[in-house]
């Protein structure tokens, strides 16, 4: 069955559409109906000046961040612990350890604290699990003891999402609108990237509380977006406007590598396994900016701090085999056209996973040199901080 769906898949590809994309070995401006494809390497070295420090070492695949009132912050290595950064230290004890399924790309991976953390304390977590037998992932909601060392299960929030060795997503992010956005990938099963009844391959949007929301696109769904491979990075715009980074293929359909950023509304399709790099196809959406080779792309996210002020409203991307910080600057007057884009850190930390801004208005990366993929040297995977 696997079998028939890849060649279907593979089927649909074939006969899809090339669009009159805008090759680049580095960067340009592009016109509103291009799509930049970067052929050669990821583009120039970025020349904004920065200074990066070790906020954090010792840690083990930090796949997500959550920063919380008062200056803590919660973070998740993906064998199952809940860390606690407290007055910039890590503590050597974690505030929780999650039985997880072991995968190559599962595990405890994203986490967000509710928009009202300061009064109910509660937090999510995006798990691999096993459940009736079988390893799926899934959105629990947990509560921080007072002192904040420690924290019990609640409940789960969204479950039965597929999972696979590979294609896991995990990224969770609360949205301007309140609602907890939940990144996933499509468990190496594509064709579940265009089924609006699987949670699969989606940009996923509940209430707190895990209900569906009667604005969402799809009726008595839970997608948001449709056609996502396997996102694990997104930030907001705007209020109705996200960017979102998807992985390219590695291998299905006969095809490889094209990272994608893309800018998306609700009810968007992105068009996996339908299309890929450049191409374009009625109703699905054609990426901003894609790569011939493999970044893959891990978090994002949209500058909004002042510390750097050229990059603001830039969106940052961490990105893992081509280990780098990538700084994608989009065109004031035509919002889906990519003005330039630039490279930081290029080779200096290794593989970097989870992207976002801290409430003192600086950027934070994690490293994730300990997942088989990197050299885990014995500092282990870092929290950094960027600034002037």
């Amino acid at each position: 069955m696997r079998s028939r769906r890849l060649l279907l898949s593979a089927l649909v590809v074939l006969t899809a559409s090339a669009s009159a994309c805008r090759k680049s070995q580095a960067q340009g401006t592009a016109s509103p109906a291009d799509c930049i494809l970067v052929e050669d390497g990821w583009g120039p070295d970025g020349t904004v000046p920065i200074t990066v420090d070790v906020v954090a070492e010792g840690l083990e695949v930090p796949w997500g961040v959550a920063f919380l009132p008062g200056g803590d912050a919660l973070v998740t290595e993906r064998p199952g612990r809940v860390r606690l950064l407290r007055g910039g230290a890590l503590q050597p004890q974690p505030v929780a350890t999650l039985p997880i399924a072991r995968s190559s790309e599962g595990g405890l991976l994203g986490i967000a604290a509710h928009p009202d953390f300061a009064t109910n304390r509660q937090f999510y977590l995006y798990v691999t699990t096993e459940a009736d037998g079988t390893a799926q992932n899934r959105v629990e909601r947990w509560t921080l003891s007072p002192e904040g060392t420690s924290a019990t299960f609640e409940r789960v929030i969204l479950g039965g999402i597929p999972s696979a060795k590979y294609h896991d997503g995990g990224r969770l992010r609360f949205g301007p609108d309140g609602m907890l956005y939940v990144g996933t990938g499509d468990s190496r099963e594509p064709d579940l990237s265009q089924d609006p009844a699987s949670t699969a391959g989606k940009l996923l949007r509940v209430t707190p509380e895990g209900a569906i929301p009667q604005d969402n696109p799809f009726p008595g769904s839970p997608a948001f977006l449709l056609g996502v491979r396997n996102t694990q990075g997104f930030d907001w715009k705007d209020a109705s406007t996200l960017y979102l980074t998807d992985h390219g293929p590695s291998g299905e359909t006969m095809r490889r590598a094209h990272d994608e950023v893309n800018v998306v509304k609700a009810g968007d399709n992105l068009g996996w396994p339908g299309i890929y790099s450049c191409e374009t196809q009625t109703g699905r959406i054609t990426p901003s900016l894609t790569f011939d080779d493999a970044m893959p792309p891990g978090g994002a996210a949209v500058y909004t701090g002042s510390a750097i002020p050229e990059w603001k409203d830039s969106l940052l991307v961490g990105t893992l085999a081509s280990r780098h910080l990538h700084r994608v600057v989009f065109d004031a007057q035509s919002p889906n056209r990519v003005a330039k884009h630039e490279v930081y850190l290029r080779g200096t930390y290794g593989r970097l996973r989870d992207v976002l801004m801290g409430p003192d208005g600086h950027l934070y990366v994690t490293t994730s040199n300990c997942d088989g993929r990197g050299d885990c040297g014995p500092r282990k995977d870092l929290l950094l901080r960027i600034r002037r």
